[in-house]
């Protein structure tokens, strides 16, 4: 049967092509957990991903379970590609989650503690604490903790306290009458967010041959609760913790100054609804049913666990314990030798594109860019997109110091970063006060592109110097995600970046762009077209080939397009981190499409496409994932890498490395699961350990 007859019989729009989105997200945030179930990785930083697994869950809660929850109580039936209305995708969430949560906690307690206390790391549990440890923990409690605990007990004149987003709480039974004959049978305790949920005992108090001890804030309050309550009796103290819907919206057509209106709407995130709860395993049941009626949830929505609700904070003890041989080996990056053989980078750019590929390569040819701005008196404009920096970011500093140092500094900032609103707003007023210009882009579109230009007088001619890059400019996650970045001084690309700039800060229609891409005007139709142009070659049986890299993948457009390419020959490679809505595998459909997910040491960040193209070998690489919101309510670039040795390396580190690799990698099932990549006969590989040998060079 041809591929053209194949195609006429199946239907790409039917639902069970699809992985449901929430679902694939949650399949991803179970291959981190299993980095923490690997014996093969270093202690502490199973620990590590044991709270990010945590960490990735409660942002789950807060943003994705709290829209479908939004869109069930409107009586919203809108279904996705995979026909899943929000009803039943919380159904198979409420499964698939509790499974989660499930194994965190077992991971927890028949490997990490034990393993820790193996290497003298100990959890110190209060049913088990000797008498120094005891008197040691009352008098941390009566000196530390007791003055700042505000008791609230539940009668007509208290009713239930407004419960702070993912804040850590105890519920108390009570029996007896206080001083003023009220006899209140439960009370709330709220642990202050200023208090540290994992305290060290000094090790002569603790005693034995461990060399890091430490009790939980948790354990604590529970031991000596009763101080709380002189006179009455605690028949029982059980910790929580709500999760809340945490999505800041703003009616950006409406409100006059978007900073103002942001800055506004943060303190309601604290208290949006509630979406989950989570409760200590020793929790009644009428006392876990008495919190769901106050947080107006289901049993569906309640977790219990066998451990600290707030199993995030755990991650203060890798921080705590300095036990080299129980993390990662130390890896520094690398100055790019193109950088090293000239005297400023600005010479460097001159002598040929850079490419930087991080955390292999270091951050600060970006950062010698931006300072050489604020120096060099040839330099005359700053032009920079800000949409994750970090508190005290470097980068802010150095557009600060170029903008009092008289150059023309031009900020788009982006307020509505999720989780770092807060710090944005700040650092836009930061900016201001310096004297820079600072925008906040296009209202209804998310300034996501990662745009660096640097105007610079040479002589009769001004050269542009841009810096486009896959990830923020946020200096530590450069050492922590692998991201790739371009530095030119290239005359299109220059123009093209000069209109970017045009369209974010001033007015008017969209110019054609020379050689980047840009969404949501050309990115989408250029990778249809594209993905459509290796599906003709193959119909002429000519070679197609596409390998593609990303953090998630789930706009229909596009999963149908690559349908119709695997079915007319194109043999199709996709390393997608996270979401993957795509189904591989499928006869008739997808056969010639595998899917693959790297989950390791550093964060999978960099988004690359390559197409064969007849032999010319297309490459870009990009700001943009493949999903609805990255290609049509974004702006984004892609940026091609033309420079051939430059395109080879590209190719062969974030796109063939990957593909070989047989350690790190996990492969995705027709069915939507991921099963582990094994070497078998072939020799052992994990992609981000060759590149970190590969730049390191001879020892």
């Amino acid at each position: 049967m041809s591929a053209k007859a194949k195609k006429e019989e199946v239907d790409l729009c039917r639902p069970d092509l699809y992985i449901n989105r929430e679902l694939s997200l949650l399949e991803f945030n179970r291959r981190v957990l299993a980095q923490a179930g690997d014996p093969g990785t270093p202690l502490l930083e199973r620990l590590r991903f044991l709270t990010i697994a945590s960490t990735n869950l409660d942002e789950f809660f807060e943003i994705r379970v709290a829209g479908l929850k939004q869109q069930e109580a409107l009586g919203l039936s809108q279904t996705g590609p995979d026909g899943m209305d929000a009803t039943t995708q919380l159904l198979h969430i409420s499964e698939a989650a509790h499974d989660l949560v499930a194994e965190q906690y077992r991971i927890l307690n028949e490997a990490l503690i034990p393993g820790l206390e193996a290497e003298g790391i100990r959890l110190l549990r209060r049913k088990k604490w000797s008498d120094p440890v005891r008197q040691w923990t009352r008098r941390y409690f009566l000196r530390e903790v007791l003055p700042i605990l505000t008791p609230i007990g539940l009668d007509p004149a208290h009713p239930f306290p407004k419960i702070l987003n993912k804040s850590l709480n105890f519920i108390v039974g009570l029996e007896g009458r206080d001083a003023f004959g009220r006899s209140s049978r439960m009370a709330v305790v709220q642990a202050p967010r200023s208090l540290p949920r994992i305290i060290e005992v000094p090790r002569q108090v603790a005693g034995g041959n461990a060399e890091y001890n430490f009790v939980l804030l948790t354990s604590v309050i529970q031991t000596f609760v009763d101080d709380l309550f002189p006179g009455m009796k605690t028949t029982g103290c059980y910790q929580f913790r709500v999760t809340r819907n945490s999505d800041l919206w703003v009616d950006e057509e409406e409100v006059d100054d978007l900073l103002h209106a942001l800055a506004g709407e943060l303190p309601r995130r604290h208290y949006g609804d509630a979406v989950r709860l989570e409760v200590g395993r020793d929790c009644p049941e009428e006392v876990s049913q008495f919190l769901l009626e106050q947080f107006s949830l289901s049993p569906a929505d309640l977790y219990q666990v066998d451990g600290p609700v707030n199993l995030h904070r755990l991650a203060a003890i890798y921080e705590l314990v300095s036990r080299p041989k129980l993390k990662y080996p130390p890896y520094v990056p690398v100055i790019p030798p193109a950088v090293q053989r000239h005297s400023d980078v600005f010479a460097a750019i001159r002598a040929g594109d850079i490419l930087l590929h991080h955390p292999f390569e270091a951050f600060s040819p970006v950062m010698e860019m931006l300072h050489r701005a604020a120096e060099d008196p040839a330099c005359l404009a700053v032009k920079m997109t800000l949409y994750r920096t970090g508190v005290d970011s470097p980068v802010v500093d150095a557009l600060i110091a170029a903008a009092r140092a008289g150059k023309e500094v031009t900020a788009v900032v982006e307020l509505r970063a999720r989780f770092d609103e807060a710090a944005n707003i700040d650092l836009a007023g930061r900016l201001q006060d310096a004297g820079a210009n600072v925008v906040y882009g296009v209202v209804g579109y998310k300034t996501h592109a990662k745009l660096l230009m640097v105007v610079r007088r040479e002589g009769r001619r001004m050269r542009r110097y841009v810096h486009l890059g896959t990830g923020n400019y946020h200096t530590r996650t450069t050492r922590l995600y692998t991201d790739v970045g371009l530095m030119t001084c290239d005359k299109d690309i220059g123009e093209d970046v000069h209109r970017v700039f045009m369209q974010l800060t001033g007015l008017g229609k969209v110019r054609r762009l020379r050689k980047l891409l840009q969404s949501p005007f050309t990115l989408h139709r250029a990778l249809l077209e594209r993905i459509a142009r290796e599906a003709d070659h193959a119909k002429k049986g000519k070679k197609a080939r596409i390998v593609a890299k990303m953090n998630s993948l789930s706009e229909p457009q596009v999963i149908r397009a690559l349908y119709e390419a695997s079915q007319a020959g194109v043999e199709i490679d996709l390393i997608v981190r996270g979401i993957c809505c795509l189904r591989p595998g499928i006869p008739g459909v997808s056969e010639r499409i595998r899917v693959r997910s790297i989950v390791d040491r550093y964060l999978e960040h960099a988004r690359v496409f390559y197409f064969y193209d007849g032999g010319k070998e297309t490459v870009y690489a990009s700001s943009a994932d493949w999903m609805v919101r990255n290609l049509f309510r974004r702006v984004e670039v892609a940026f091609p890498i033309e420079a051939p040795e430059l395109k080879a390396r590209v190719v062969e580190e974030c796109l063939t490395t990957y593909l070989e690799d047989n350690q790190g990698a996990w492969l995705l099932q027709p069915d939507g699961t991921y099963r582990p990549a094994r070497p078998g006969s072939a020799k052992p590989k994990r992609a981000q350990w060759v590149l970190m040998e590969r730049h390191a060079g001879p020892s």
